[in-house]
């Protein structure tokens, strides 16, 4: 199934960059290139650098240009996620593009890779929680809140996949039907964002 990919890609990505834990570290994608699988590694990595510039800008100690530095390097990584989301999209078009919808066939709230970005973040939820649930220098009142958290995870993931299969089975069998709308993000866009445009002149 496309979800068990995803997550086993996903757990892969994560580990991948805890090897090192360094947001400097490059991507080194295992995948062929013109792929989905590849898009999919790229998606979470991303996500998973991103993840730890979040974790580091929230450090009250942090240098105020440092700050200002990684809140434009998440800036930038967004982008670049909706970026991949849009490519991922584009692999779900082209995969049903001779599927005939049905007259009464539906349209979802989000689209398919929408959905999977949704997954990728799960996936690193479950990690940074598992890793609390396990931490030896943790009080075991922690261990256990962080436990129970963990099992939630757990079922929203088997949850979610359950969804996006079933999303994936409808959009075959024509009983729902992709519209994928591009990402308009209006404060990276010179000539949208007025802080900006009011500056040029």
């Amino acid at each position: 199934m496309f979800t068990t990919t995803s997550n086993s890609i996903f757990d892969r990505s994560i580990a991948d960059y805890h090897r090192y834990n360094d947001v400097h570290q490059a991507i080194e994608n295992p995948y062929e290139k013109s792929s989905i699988e590849h898009l999919l590694y790229m998606k979470n990595w991303i996500d998973t650098v991103q993840w730890h510039l979040e974790d580091i800008i929230r450090n009250p100690q942090i240098d105020p240009v440092e700050a200002l530095h990684i809140k434009r390097w998440i800036d930038r990584s967004n982008q670049e996620r909706t970026d991949v989301v849009e490519y991922i999209d584009s692999y779900f078009l082209d995969k049903y593009k001779n599927v005939n919808p049905a007259a009464d066939a539906e349209i979802n709230t989000e689209s398919p890779a929408w959905a999977i970005d949704r997954l990728s973040i799960l996936a690193l939820k479950i990690y940074h929680m598992r890793e609390e649930a396990t931490r030896a220098d943790a009080t075991p009142e922690h261990r256990e809140a962080c436990q129970r958290k963990l099992d939630i995870l757990l079922e929203q993931r088997t949850d979610l996949s359950t969804a996006i299969e079933t999303l994936l089975t409808d959009i075959a069998a024509g009983r729902k039907y992709m519209k994928v709308y591009k990402q308009m993000k209006m404060y990276n866009d010179p000539s949208l964002n007025p802080v900006l445009y009011k500056g040029e002149k």
